[in-house]
């Protein structure tokens, strides 16, 4: 980043999504509901450190290592669910419409007080989802979250906008984010997103 005005943000990198569906799979997977759709895990031992998911039909297929355990497999389905969801939404927001989402933002959560001057995607931020400078009142996020579900948009943004009120991550800071619902799963979905990045991904192998 250029060195202007102090800037205030987070992330990491995106989850790129291993194309290994099937191959090594254990037999006897789990099914479960999830609104509309069936989801299958499927627990691999040839799978050591990888995640993937696919469509297949009316339901979604998650494949994963035979080691992790019942705790790691929820967070990894909800994940990966929310990532094929994000894949197969074709609509992204553009600069405009990005600002018209802060203004509700704004409007809904923090009492219209954060009104920033600008608000637009940007391309060259790598290591971090979003960033704000209060002094100019910009807000910037990365062109990584387009795709990502709306909640993880929204949680990025409503983030940034409440630098323009509180600069640092102080309790005061934390404490505008807990009136938005969707605060602790879309961290959680980021999260996810930079552990998935850190994993060694194994070459695509050919489906079954």
């Amino acid at each position: 980043m250029p060195a202007d005005p102090p800037a205030h943000g987070f992330g990491e990198t995106p989850l790129r999504r291993a194309a290994d569906p099937s191959r090594g799979a254990a037999p006897g997977p789990k099914a479960r509901g999830s609104g509309t759709s069936a989801v299958e895990v499927r627990r691999s031992q040839r799978r050591r450190r990888t995640v993937s998911a696919y469509r297949e039909g009316d339901r979604t297929v998650v494949l994963i290592p035979a080691r992790m355990s019942e705790a790691e497999e929820q967070r990894w389905v909800t994940v990966m669910l929310d990532k094929l969801a994000a894949q197969e939404s074709k609509r992204m927001l553009g600069d405009s419409e990005l600002a018209e989402r802060a203004g509700r933002l704004s409007d809904q959560f923090l009492g219209g007080r954060a009104r920033p001057a600008s608000v637009r995607w940007v391309t060259n931020q790598n290591t971090r989802w979003g960033s704000c400078t209060p002094a100019e009142g910009s807000i910037r996020l990365s062109h990584r979250l387009q795709g990502m579900p709306e909640y993880v948009v929204d949680y990025v943004l409503l983030h940034e906008l409440a630098h323009l009120l509180v600069p640092g991550h102080g309790p005061s800071f934390w404490s505008l984010l807990e009136s938005y619902p969707r605060t602790e799963r879309a961290r959680g979905y980021l999260e996810g997103v930079v552990a998935a990045e850190r994993l060694p991904h194994l070459p695509p192998a050919r489906p079954e």
